[in-house]
């Protein structure tokens, strides 16, 4: 394995100069940089020329421009990373540090929710092949992959932000707006559940109800202005995560599975009802993230404990127990601070910019406001993604589910919900390993458009900038990191394949 990953890298980083060379050639033949002083009529325009000849290196020859910013970037390995200065003379390090952050921190959260909802709906319909749900479920695929990027975007702007904006001053809802969206959702549920038409009857009146009821509740109390969950609904979202986890992994009738994730469910719900108090009044980012760092480490120590002969699968569903508690009380937290953020900032979601500028407030005042301009950009990159990894899931997991060793499987007696799980969705990963890595990269250039229509002052910003101005600096800067990390991504997916499949790194 060791000398499959270092062959991989080496070809990545083989892969990563060859294409710095071919962008920047690309780049400074892309236009004139003296095109603006050319037509000027200013009187000292000859020596504003010179200046930036001699600032942008313009009298050297091309492939000694591209060895200076080559050696800059090598000595990134020193950690004295310099990628030169923008055609204004400003330090592209400071600005890459600046835009870095913004755009992957948009793109990997599109990734992992692509990821999850897009896998998850590809091995419903694969089980759920031919029905309704199937069709309905394809048919939205096709369209959000044709969705052209801008797009979806203004739609966004004005339906999830301007009319939201609007709504949340008095926060309640219509009969009529109870009454429709109740029967949708039933409806939607109806559908993923699947069976006999009775039980889907059964479960569209039951959800149907259970959702008008909630709605009108939500309404009276005026709760999407003053939400919270507290320790009594965490301690139910939590359960029946576990239970959700234990279903999809081992069953009930493993009892050493059972009782890692019950005991990490009951150390998730004690620990966060003595740290929300702390996390509530005094919180700080290294604390959050020792949190979630001592969630993990209890749920590997239960895992360890009660694990037995199981010990491997309680480890992983641990875990995910840990995990999703730990999101589930950053939600809570979030939402208790609420309406204290609405009291400053009226219209909450916002259609441009990633954070709201000379916004003075708490911690959780300033989370609440960077996750909110996340909100719209998030979802349309999700939206173009999510279609691809259903698609190519549903493919993957037919193919599977007609092997031989599935149908032995089932022959001999294995429950279908193992056979999903423990045979059929670990082989139809192998395929996606690839696929995510190559929706990375796709993610990464739809964020140029995506940052240009929110105006976020991202990796996407910085590169249109350059490219108008044939600035090969920041260009090459855009290249750097989001290159670097799609090659990454591509590594990791080598890496994951070989995992997944052994026999690929012999």
């Amino acid at each position: 394995m060791i000398r499959y990953i270092a062959k991989r890298l080496g070809i990545s980083l083989l892969i990563l100069v060859l294409g710095s060379l071919l962008m920047f050639v690309l780049t400074i033949n892309s236009g004139d940089p003296l095109a603006e002083y050319r037509e000027s009529n200013a009187p000292n325009r000859d020596n504003l020329i010179k200046q930036r000849i001699a600032h942008m290196g313009l009298d050297k020859p091309w492939y000694e421009r591209y060895w200076d910013w080559l050696s800059g970037v090598g000595k990134c390995f020193t950690g004295s990373c310099d990628l030169g200065q923008d055609i204004k003379g400003r330090n592209v390090g400071d600005l890459v540090q600046q835009a870095a952050g913004s755009t992957l921190r948009l793109v990997v959260i599109a990734t992992i929710l692509a990821i999850v909802i897009g896998i998850s709906l590809g091995i419903l319909t694969a089980i759920r092949q031919y029905s309704g749900f199937d069709y309905a479920v394809t048919f939205m695929a096709f369209v959000f992959f044709s969705l052209p990027v801008f797009w979806a975007a203004v739609l966004l702007k004005h339906y999830a932000a301007i009319e939201f904006n609007n709504w949340i001053v008095k926060a309640q809802f219509t009969p009529l707006q109870v009454i429709g969206i109740s029967v949708v959702l039933a409806f939607i549920l109806a559908a993923a559940a699947g069976g006999s038409w009775k039980r889907r009857l059964a479960s569209f009146g039951i959800a149907a109800a259970v959702f008008a009821g909630a709605l009108f509740y939500f309404s009276a109390v005026q709760w999407f202005r003053r939400p919270m969950l507290g320790i009594p609904l965490y301690a139910v979202l939590v359960i029946a995560a576990a239970v959700i986890v234990l279903m999809l992994t081992s069953g009930p009738q493993n009892k050493r599975v059972r009782n890692a994730i019950g005991a990490t469910a009951i150390v998730a719900i004690a620990g966060y009802a003595i740290m929300r108090g702390f996390l509530m009044k005094t919180p700080s980012t290294p604390m959050l993230l020792l949190c979630f760092l001592a969630a993990i480490l209890l749920a590997v120590a239960c895992g360890l404990v009660f694990g037995g002969f199981s010990r491997k699968q309680a480890i992983t569903a641990s875990v995910a127990v840990g995990i999703i508690a730990s999101g589930a009380g950053i939600a809570d937290l979030m939402l208790s601070n609420w309406n204290a953020y609405l009291k400053q900032i009226s219209r909450p979601i916002p259609t441009i910019g990633s954070v709201t500028p000379n916004f003075d407030s708490t911690y959780w005042g300033h989370f609440i406001d960077g996750a909110t301009h996340l909100i719209l950009p998030t979802i349309v990159l999700t939206l173009i993604s999510v279609a691809g990894y259903t698609r190519y899931t549903r493919a993957s997991m037919l193919d599977v589910l007609n092997q031989d060793y599935i149908r032995t499987a089932r022959s001999k007696g294995v429950s279908e919900r193992k056979v999903i799980t423990r045979h059929a969705f670990r082989n139809s990963l192998i395929p996606l390993a690839t696929i995510v890595a190559f929706d990375f990269a796709a993610l990464i250039g739809g964020a140029v458009i995506t940052e240009s229509v929110f105006g976020w002052q991202g990796m996407g910003n910085l590169f249109k900038v350059g490219l108008d101005a044939v600035d090969p600096p920041p260009v090459m800067a855009f290249y750097l990191v989001t290159g670097t990390a799609a090659v990454l991504m591509n590594l990791v997916a080598d890496i994951a394949y070989a995992f997944l499949d052994p026999r690929i790194a012999r």
